[in-house]
């Protein structure tokens, strides 16, 4: 454990100095929900959503999941421009721990999404949200957990594949409608029937369903369900991922 932990904390490290070198991707990776909030959350001030607590409510938490999906989903172009690059050969001859690898990686995203969630909150506050401190925490806490979970996914497949031309169509094509039948932008008591049956088959909707509870303080069932679906994507994820990372030998 000692070993597994030293070798996490090294690759972590690694990743985090990689990321501040590059701060125009933090910058990129907050421009389109930034642009939703800015464009789009003005337009449903005063309008009746079907839920609980105002417009900012219901868009904050979304676009939150929204920018957990989206930065997380595409974490693995990392991969393939290492793989391209020789890293990950190099990486394959060194003592480090298979597992480490990965979850040096996740933790890195977690951080840097927690980051970008902060900055997005800050920025719904100014235009108008309130939400109590528990509830926003709360919704961090949900939103890095799916960050963890897509990022593990997304470095798996992309272990799989050998450019972006072959991740980048996979990831955009479940990307879009996970983010229509999960609610992000409005909530899915809008949809008919049918729609709104379907959206229960996505994961998704439990994470943005339980984030809109705690940014109203709702702390009951609709956290519980989706704590465990969160917990449950996030187990096969990692396992998934574990598992693709040791049979590659990266």
């Amino acid at each position: 454990m000692s070993h597994l932990l030293a070798d996490t904390r090294v690759v972590f490290g690694r990743y985090v100095r990689q990321t501040l070198r590059s701060r125009i991707s933090l910058v990129f990776g907050l421009l389109q929900p930034m642009l939703f909030l800015a464009f789009f959350g003005p337009l449903l001030d005063g309008v009746p959503l079907g839920g609980r607590g105002d417009s900012w409510q219901t868009l904050v938490p979304g676009l939150l999941v929204q920018l957990g999906l989206f930065s997380a989903a595409f974490a693995g172009f990392g991969i393939i421009m290492e793989k391209q690059l020789g890293i990950v050969e190099r990486m394959r001859v060194t003592p480090v721990s298979r597992l480490a690898l990965l979850l040096g990686r996740v933790l890195r995203d977690a951080a840097q999404l927690l980051v970008q969630s902060l900055v997005l909150v800050l920025a719904g506050t100014a235009f108008g949200l309130r939400a109590p401190v528990l509830g926003v925490l709360i919704g961090f806490a949900f939103v890095s957990l799916l960050g963890i979970s897509l990022a593990s996914l997304s470095y798996a497949f992309a272990m799989r594949v050998n450019t972006v031309q072959e991740f980048a169509p996979v990831i955009n094509s479940i990307n879009l409608p996970a983010m229509l039948l999960s609610g992000i932008l409005l909530p899915m008591a809008l949809a008919p029937v049918w729609l709104d049956t379907v959206s229960h088959f996505v994961p998704f909707r439990y994470v943005v369903d339980a984030v809109r509870a705690a940014f109203v303080g709702d702390y009951g069932s609709d956290i519980a369900v989706g704590a465990l679906a969160t917990i449950a994507l996030a187990a096969v994820s990692l396992t998934l991922g574990t598992r693709i990372f040791r049979k590659a030998g990266a």
